[in-house]
């Protein structure tokens, strides 16, 4: 699975993007910010406004974006 980081987002994990195989029990987006959490600590402040029930099932790619004001 790919995965894309934008913004503010991306400055505080470090790269734009990463390929990733998360393990099987890996089934939602709070999973997958919890497993990557646990692979180095910056994706953990990285994710503190992302809805963490959305199902992930079958994705090939997700993208972060951090929230947005508009001007």
């Amino acid at each position: 699975m790919k995965v894309k980081y934008f913004a503010w987002v991306r400055e505080r994990v470090g790269k734009t993007e990463e390929m990733v195989e998360p393990p099987a029990s890996v089934r939602t987006v709070d999973d997958l910010m919890a497993w990557l959490a646990r692979r180095d600590e910056s994706y953990a402040h990285a994710f503190a406004h992302v809805k963490p029930d959305a199902m992930i099932a079958g994705a090939r790619e997700i993208a972060f974006f951090p929230p947005m004001t508009g001007g």
